[in-house]
């Protein structure tokens, strides 16, 4: 009998998107399917401008499938990674590292990143559905 997937903290896996349908089968769910996806794409995370253009600069131009930021996507837990340590050595700024849910981050992306990195970027509930034009300190400079 298979186990359902479980998300960073081991608890059920949270639906992730619909709009778009995101997940390697494309369900809404950001699972592996126990190794089946070859590209890991656990990583429940928020895009920004800056993310497509660095994630295009390294030959993923993920605006190619109707992303823009803000949109919620499924990414390849290696690609999540390597937009976090270009931000650790400047090469783009912390808005290049896509926020991410947490509860709708399958347990299998700590075998690349350690859930406290994941914790610096995480997305806040009563936010993760909100647009970027929206009030409080989400549009504060970086």
């Amino acid at each position: 009998m298979a186990s359902s997937p479980l998300n960073v903290f081991k608890q059920p896996l949270r639906l992730f998107s619909h709009q778009p349908a995101t997940g390697f089968f494309r369900d809404g769910y950001c699972r592996t399917g126990g190794g089946i996806d070859p590209g890991n794409h656990a990583v429940a995370g928020v895009v920004t401008d800056e993310f497509l253009d660095y994630s295009a600069s390294r030959g993923n131009d993920l605006r190619s499938i109707g992303l823009k930021g803000g949109c919620k996507w499924c990414l390849c837990t290696a690609r999540w990674l390597e937009a976090y340590q270009a931000y650790r050595i400047g090469k783009v700024t912390v808005l290049g590292v896509p926020r991410v849910d947490l509860e709708a981050t399958e347990d299998s992306a700590l075998d690349m990143v350690d859930l406290d990195t994941f914790r610096q970027f995480s997305v806040r509930h009563d936010q993760s559905n909100a647009g970027s034009s929206s009030g409080g300190n989400s549009n504060a400079a970086p």
